[in-house]
Protein backbone atom coordinates (compact mmCIF):
# COMPACT_ATOMS: atom_id res chain seq x y z
CA UNK A 1 0.00 0.00 0.00
CA UNK A 2 2.99 2.36 0.97
CA UNK A 3 4.42 1.42 -2.28
CA UNK A 4 1.18 1.91 -4.13
CA UNK A 5 0.86 5.42 -2.94
CA UNK A 6 4.66 6.54 -2.88
CA UNK A 7 4.61 5.06 -7.06
CA UNK A 8 1.11 7.39 -7.54
CA UNK A 9 2.77 10.54 -5.57
CA UNK A 10 5.64 10.19 -8.67
CA UNK A 11 3.52 9.84 -11.25
CA UNK A 12 1.62 12.62 -10.62
CA UNK A 13 4.67 15.05 -8.82
CA UNK A 14 7.13 14.28 -11.68
CA UNK A 15 5.77 15.00 -14.88
CA UNK A 16 4.25 18.27 -13.62
CA UNK A 17 7.71 19.32 -12.04
CA UNK A 18 8.90 18.93 -15.43
CA UNK A 19 5.97 20.65 -16.77
CA UNK A 20 6.64 23.92 -14.41
CA UNK A 21 10.25 23.14 -15.87
CA UNK A 22 9.60 23.61 -19.16
CA UNK A 23 7.71 26.71 -19.05
CA UNK A 24 9.51 28.40 -16.33
CA UNK A 25 7.18 28.46 -13.58
CA UNK A 26 7.99 28.71 -10.49
CA UNK A 27 6.61 26.73 -7.50
CA UNK A 28 4.53 28.60 -5.61
CA UNK A 29 2.88 28.17 -2.20
CA UNK A 30 -0.43 27.35 -4.07
CA UNK A 31 1.45 24.49 -5.92
CA UNK A 32 2.08 22.84 -2.80
CA UNK A 33 -1.36 23.85 -0.65
CA UNK A 34 -2.70 21.44 -4.05
CA UNK A 35 -0.85 18.18 -3.51
CA UNK A 36 -1.44 18.72 -0.06
CA UNK A 37 -4.19 16.61 0.24
CA UNK A 38 -2.30 13.63 -1.35
CA UNK A 39 0.46 14.05 1.12
CA UNK A 40 -1.72 13.77 3.60
CA UNK A 41 -3.13 10.32 2.29
CA UNK A 42 0.21 9.08 2.00
CA UNK A 43 1.15 9.80 6.17
CA UNK A 44 -1.79 8.50 7.30
CA UNK A 45 -1.66 5.62 5.33
CA UNK A 46 2.40 5.18 6.68
CA UNK A 47 0.60 5.75 10.38
CA UNK A 48 -2.19 3.66 10.27
CA UNK A 49 0.24 1.00 9.41
CA UNK A 50 2.80 1.66 12.05
CA UNK A 51 -0.52 1.51 14.42
CA UNK A 52 -1.58 -2.14 13.05
CA UNK A 53 1.97 -3.50 12.66
CA UNK A 54 2.32 -2.65 16.66
CA UNK A 55 -0.66 -4.50 18.03
CA UNK A 56 0.08 -7.72 20.20
CA UNK A 57 -2.04 -10.38 21.09
CA UNK A 58 -3.16 -10.70 24.58
CA UNK A 59 -2.72 -14.06 27.18
CA UNK A 60 1.53 -14.46 25.78
CA UNK A 61 1.93 -16.50 28.82
CA UNK A 62 0.04 -19.56 27.97
CA UNK A 63 1.06 -19.89 24.42
CA UNK A 64 3.56 -22.80 23.24
CA UNK A 65 6.26 -22.24 21.12
CA UNK A 66 8.75 -24.59 19.92
CA UNK A 67 12.02 -23.20 18.43
CA UNK A 68 14.78 -25.37 16.36
CA UNK A 69 18.45 -24.94 16.01
CA UNK A 70 19.06 -23.17 19.96
CA UNK A 71 22.36 -23.89 20.19
CA UNK A 72 23.80 -20.47 19.09
CA UNK A 73 23.28 -18.28 16.75
CA UNK A 74 19.46 -16.59 16.42
CA UNK A 75 17.99 -19.66 17.78
CA UNK A 76 19.39 -19.32 21.10
CA UNK A 77 18.72 -15.55 21.00
CA UNK A 78 15.07 -16.05 20.36
CA UNK A 79 14.74 -18.96 22.68
CA UNK A 80 16.00 -16.45 25.45
CA UNK A 81 13.83 -13.24 24.19
CA UNK A 82 10.98 -14.83 23.57
CA UNK A 83 11.43 -16.72 27.36
CA UNK A 84 11.90 -13.04 28.83
CA UNK A 85 8.70 -12.14 27.43
CA UNK A 86 6.73 -14.78 29.11
CA UNK A 87 6.14 -17.71 26.45
CA UNK A 88 6.29 -21.55 27.35
CA UNK A 89 9.45 -21.94 24.72
CA UNK A 90 10.37 -25.31 23.95
CA UNK A 91 13.95 -25.35 22.78
CA UNK A 92 15.16 -27.75 20.75
CA UNK A 93 19.18 -28.16 20.63
CA UNK A 94 21.15 -30.36 18.68
CA UNK A 95 23.61 -31.01 21.92
CA UNK A 96 23.01 -31.55 25.64
CA UNK A 97 25.80 -28.97 26.01
CA UNK A 98 23.91 -26.36 23.91
CA UNK A 99 20.63 -27.60 25.92
CA UNK A 100 22.51 -27.59 28.82
CA UNK A 101 23.93 -23.56 28.57
CA UNK A 102 20.60 -22.32 27.34
CA UNK A 103 18.97 -23.87 30.80
CA UNK A 104 21.42 -21.84 32.63
CA UNK A 105 20.58 -19.06 31.07
CA UNK A 106 16.57 -18.62 31.02
CA UNK A 107 13.53 -19.27 33.80
CA UNK A 108 12.45 -22.12 34.92
CA UNK A 109 9.43 -22.34 32.25
CA UNK A 110 11.54 -22.94 29.41
CA UNK A 111 12.49 -26.95 28.15
CA UNK A 112 14.73 -28.11 25.98
CA UNK A 113 14.84 -31.27 24.14
CA UNK A 114 17.51 -32.61 21.88
CA UNK A 115 16.62 -33.06 18.43
CA UNK A 116 18.49 -33.09 15.00
CA UNK A 117 15.73 -32.20 11.83
CA UNK A 118 17.51 -35.02 9.77
CA UNK A 119 16.76 -37.96 12.04
CA UNK A 120 12.85 -38.65 11.20
CA UNK A 121 12.97 -41.30 14.00
CA UNK A 122 13.74 -38.40 16.33
CA UNK A 123 11.45 -35.65 14.50
CA UNK A 124 8.30 -38.35 15.71
CA UNK A 125 9.83 -38.67 19.44
CA UNK A 126 9.68 -35.18 19.60
CA UNK A 127 6.61 -34.19 18.10
CA UNK A 128 4.69 -36.80 20.23
CA UNK A 129 6.96 -35.08 23.38
CA UNK A 130 5.77 -31.34 22.24
CA UNK A 131 2.03 -33.43 22.21
CA UNK A 132 2.01 -34.59 26.03
CA UNK A 133 3.53 -31.56 27.00
CA UNK A 134 1.20 -28.21 25.44
CA UNK A 135 -1.38 -30.87 26.13
CA UNK A 136 -4.99 -29.36 25.34
CA UNK A 137 -3.65 -25.93 24.78
CA UNK A 138 -2.05 -26.74 21.57
CA UNK A 139 1.09 -25.31 19.97
CA UNK A 140 0.79 -21.41 19.71
CA UNK A 141 4.04 -21.32 16.97
CA UNK A 142 6.95 -23.14 15.28
CA UNK A 143 10.02 -21.64 14.39
CA UNK A 144 11.75 -23.55 11.77
CA UNK A 145 15.18 -21.99 12.36
CA UNK A 146 17.99 -24.83 12.35
CA UNK A 147 20.14 -24.83 9.50
CA UNK A 148 23.39 -25.89 7.99
CA UNK A 149 25.64 -23.05 5.48
CA UNK A 150 28.75 -24.33 4.89
CA UNK A 151 27.87 -25.23 1.39
CA UNK A 152 28.90 -22.30 -0.31
CA UNK A 153 30.85 -23.24 -3.49
CA UNK A 154 30.78 -23.27 -7.06
CA UNK A 155 28.22 -25.95 -8.62
CA UNK A 156 31.53 -28.26 -10.47
CA UNK A 157 33.26 -28.60 -7.76
CA UNK A 158 31.01 -30.58 -5.38
CA UNK A 159 29.22 -33.84 -5.56
CA UNK A 160 26.07 -35.04 -4.68
CA UNK A 161 26.37 -35.82 -1.27
CA UNK A 162 27.89 -32.35 -0.83
CA UNK A 163 24.51 -31.13 -1.79
CA UNK A 164 22.49 -33.62 0.54
CA UNK A 165 23.62 -31.97 3.55
CA UNK A 166 21.99 -28.34 3.44
CA UNK A 167 19.14 -29.83 1.55
CA UNK A 168 18.43 -32.24 4.42
CA UNK A 169 18.96 -29.37 6.99
CA UNK A 170 17.45 -26.72 5.65
CA UNK A 171 14.65 -27.97 3.61
CA UNK A 172 13.53 -31.29 4.10
CA UNK A 173 13.87 -31.14 8.37
CA UNK A 174 12.25 -28.09 8.31
CA UNK A 175 9.55 -29.72 6.48
CA UNK A 176 9.56 -32.82 8.52
CA UNK A 177 8.53 -30.98 11.66
CA UNK A 178 6.51 -28.67 10.40
CA UNK A 179 4.54 -31.80 9.19
CA UNK A 180 4.61 -33.53 12.63
CA UNK A 181 3.26 -30.59 14.41
CA UNK A 182 0.77 -29.21 12.05
CA UNK A 183 -1.97 -30.52 14.17
CA UNK A 184 -1.13 -28.90 17.03
CA UNK A 185 -1.05 -25.63 15.23
CA UNK A 186 -4.05 -26.21 13.48
CA UNK A 187 -5.38 -26.37 17.05
CA UNK A 188 -4.55 -22.70 18.03
CA UNK A 189 -4.63 -21.28 15.06
CA UNK A 190 -0.78 -20.50 15.54
CA UNK A 191 1.88 -19.38 13.52
CA UNK A 192 4.80 -20.48 11.73
CA UNK A 193 8.02 -18.68 11.12
CA UNK A 194 10.36 -20.58 8.24
CA UNK A 195 14.33 -19.04 8.48
CA UNK A 196 15.02 -18.63 5.17
CA UNK A 197 17.86 -15.92 3.53
CA UNK A 198 18.54 -12.98 1.56
CA UNK A 199 19.95 -15.71 -0.87
CA UNK A 200 16.79 -17.63 -1.02
CA UNK A 201 15.90 -14.42 -3.05
CA UNK A 202 18.83 -14.31 -4.91
CA UNK A 203 21.67 -16.88 -5.78
CA UNK A 204 24.98 -15.47 -6.13
CA UNK A 205 26.90 -19.02 -4.90
CA UNK A 206 26.67 -22.00 -5.88
CA UNK A 207 26.23 -25.21 -3.81
CA UNK A 208 23.25 -26.56 -1.54
CA UNK A 209 22.83 -23.63 0.42
CA UNK A 210 20.89 -21.16 -1.88
CA UNK A 211 19.39 -24.11 -3.51
CA UNK A 212 17.80 -24.75 0.10
CA UNK A 213 17.23 -21.54 1.03
CA UNK A 214 14.99 -20.60 -2.45
CA UNK A 215 12.97 -24.16 -1.66
CA UNK A 216 12.18 -23.14 1.77
CA UNK A 217 10.59 -20.32 -0.03
CA UNK A 218 8.31 -22.25 -2.21
CA UNK A 219 7.38 -24.20 0.97
CA UNK A 220 6.25 -21.17 2.66
CA UNK A 221 4.15 -19.87 0.32
CA UNK A 222 2.64 -22.82 -0.50
CA UNK A 223 1.98 -23.69 3.21
CA UNK A 224 1.19 -20.32 3.56
CA UNK A 225 -1.61 -20.32 0.65
CA UNK A 226 -3.11 -23.60 2.15
CA UNK A 227 -3.43 -23.46 6.00
CA UNK A 228 -4.76 -19.37 5.73
CA UNK A 229 -8.14 -21.38 5.63
CA UNK A 230 -7.39 -23.33 9.02
CA UNK A 231 -6.39 -19.56 10.56
CA UNK A 232 -2.67 -20.05 10.31
CA UNK A 233 -0.01 -17.44 9.43
CA UNK A 234 3.01 -18.57 8.04
CA UNK A 235 5.92 -15.71 7.85
CA UNK A 236 9.44 -16.28 6.54
CA UNK A 237 12.33 -14.33 7.68
CA UNK A 238 15.37 -13.94 4.53
CA UNK A 239 18.32 -12.40 6.81
CA UNK A 240 21.67 -11.21 5.60
CA UNK A 241 24.50 -12.46 7.06
CA UNK A 242 24.72 -11.92 10.45
CA UNK A 243 27.67 -13.09 12.78
CA UNK A 244 26.37 -16.50 13.93
CA UNK A 245 28.44 -20.35 13.82
CA UNK A 246 27.69 -20.21 10.05
CA UNK A 247 29.87 -16.93 9.29
CA UNK A 248 33.09 -18.98 10.57
CA UNK A 249 35.42 -18.34 7.96
CA UNK A 250 37.47 -20.78 8.55
CA UNK A 251 35.26 -23.46 8.53
CA UNK A 252 34.30 -22.02 4.76
CA UNK A 253 37.78 -22.03 4.20
CA UNK A 254 38.43 -25.49 5.07
CA UNK A 255 35.20 -26.60 3.05
CA UNK A 256 36.71 -24.72 0.03
CA UNK A 257 39.91 -26.49 0.70
CA UNK A 258 38.81 -29.52 0.46
CA UNK A 259 36.96 -29.61 -2.29
CA UNK A 260 39.48 -27.48 -4.42
CA UNK A 261 42.10 -30.43 -3.12
CA UNK A 262 39.48 -33.66 -4.20
CA UNK A 263 39.18 -31.60 -7.99
CA UNK A 264 40.47 -33.57 -11.15
CA UNK A 265 43.79 -31.98 -12.48
CA UNK A 266 41.51 -30.76 -15.46
CA UNK A 267 39.02 -28.82 -13.85
CA UNK A 268 41.59 -27.36 -11.44
CA UNK A 269 43.66 -26.01 -14.96
CA UNK A 270 39.85 -24.38 -15.77
CA UNK A 271 39.61 -22.57 -13.25
CA UNK A 272 43.05 -21.86 -12.10
CA UNK A 273 44.47 -21.21 -8.79
CA UNK A 274 44.07 -17.82 -8.78
CA UNK A 275 39.97 -17.94 -8.95
CA UNK A 276 40.47 -20.51 -6.24
CA UNK A 277 42.05 -17.81 -4.06
CA UNK A 278 39.43 -15.03 -5.18
CA UNK A 279 37.00 -17.30 -4.24
CA UNK A 280 38.58 -17.31 -0.65
CA UNK A 281 38.87 -13.64 -0.79
CA UNK A 282 34.85 -13.16 -1.86
CA UNK A 283 33.79 -15.29 1.34
CA UNK A 284 36.34 -13.40 3.86
CA UNK A 285 34.25 -10.10 2.12
CA UNK A 286 31.19 -11.71 2.83
CA UNK A 287 31.70 -13.04 6.24
CA UNK A 288 33.55 -10.01 7.18
CA UNK A 289 30.55 -7.70 6.69
CA UNK A 290 28.59 -9.91 8.68
CA UNK A 291 26.20 -7.40 11.12
CA UNK A 292 26.55 -8.36 15.24
CA UNK A 293 22.80 -7.23 15.68
CA UNK A 294 21.40 -10.55 15.91
CA UNK A 295 18.11 -9.09 17.71
CA UNK A 296 17.21 -7.14 14.43
CA UNK A 297 16.54 -10.88 13.33
CA UNK A 298 14.97 -12.24 16.59
CA UNK A 299 12.66 -8.99 16.92
CA UNK A 300 11.27 -10.39 13.31
CA UNK A 301 10.60 -13.46 15.10
CA UNK A 302 9.10 -12.17 18.03
CA UNK A 303 6.94 -9.92 15.52
CA UNK A 304 5.92 -12.62 13.76
CA UNK A 305 4.79 -14.55 16.60
CA UNK A 306 3.10 -12.33 19.17
CA UNK A 307 1.94 -9.24 16.57
CA UNK A 308 -1.70 -9.63 15.80
CA UNK A 309 -1.17 -8.84 12.23
CA UNK A 310 2.56 -10.88 11.44
CA UNK A 311 4.35 -9.87 8.25
CA UNK A 312 4.40 -12.56 5.37
CA UNK A 313 8.33 -11.59 4.66
CA UNK A 314 11.64 -10.04 7.17
CA UNK A 315 14.56 -8.82 5.61
CA UNK A 316 16.38 -8.17 8.23
CA UNK A 317 20.00 -6.85 8.02
CA UNK A 318 20.90 -3.23 5.51
CA UNK A 319 22.20 -5.72 2.97
CA UNK A 320 19.15 -8.08 3.05
CA UNK A 321 16.78 -4.39 2.50
CA UNK A 322 19.34 -2.62 0.40
CA UNK A 323 20.96 -4.74 -1.80
CA UNK A 324 19.92 -8.65 -2.04
CA UNK A 325 16.72 -8.03 -2.51
CA UNK A 326 16.08 -4.84 -4.40
CA UNK A 327 18.19 -6.47 -6.76
CA UNK A 328 16.06 -9.82 -6.85
CA UNK A 329 13.53 -7.75 -8.50
CA UNK A 330 15.57 -6.18 -11.44
CA UNK A 331 15.82 -8.05 -14.79
CA UNK A 332 17.77 -10.58 -15.04
CA UNK A 333 20.28 -8.95 -16.90
CA UNK A 334 21.27 -6.30 -14.37
CA UNK A 335 20.90 -8.63 -11.55
CA UNK A 336 24.03 -10.67 -13.34
CA UNK A 337 26.31 -7.93 -13.67
CA UNK A 338 26.26 -6.76 -10.71
CA UNK A 339 26.71 -10.06 -8.73
CA UNK A 340 29.40 -11.32 -11.75
CA UNK A 341 31.42 -7.39 -10.78
CA UNK A 342 32.34 -9.32 -7.23
CA UNK A 343 32.88 -12.85 -8.69
CA UNK A 344 35.91 -14.63 -9.40
CA UNK A 345 37.03 -15.35 -12.62
CA UNK A 346 38.48 -18.52 -14.15
CA UNK A 347 42.25 -17.27 -15.32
Amino acid sequence: MCLLCACLLMHILVPNLFSYQKHNRKVTAFDIIMWLPLLVVVALVLLYRWNRQRQKLQNLTEKYVLITGCDSGFGNLAAKQLDARGLQVLAACLTEKGAGDLKKETSSRLQTVILDVTDSQRVTVVAEWVANTVGKKGLWGLVNNAGFGFALAPNEWQAKEDFIMALNVNLLGMINVTLHLLPLLRQTRGRIVNVSSALGRLSSAGGGYCISKFAVEAFSDSLRRELDFFGIKVSIIEPGAFVTSMTDIEKHKENLRRLWEALPTEIKQSYGDLYYQQYIQSMERLMGSASTRLQEVTDCMEHALTAIHPWTRYSPGLDSKLFFIPLSYLPTVISDYVVRLSSPKPQ
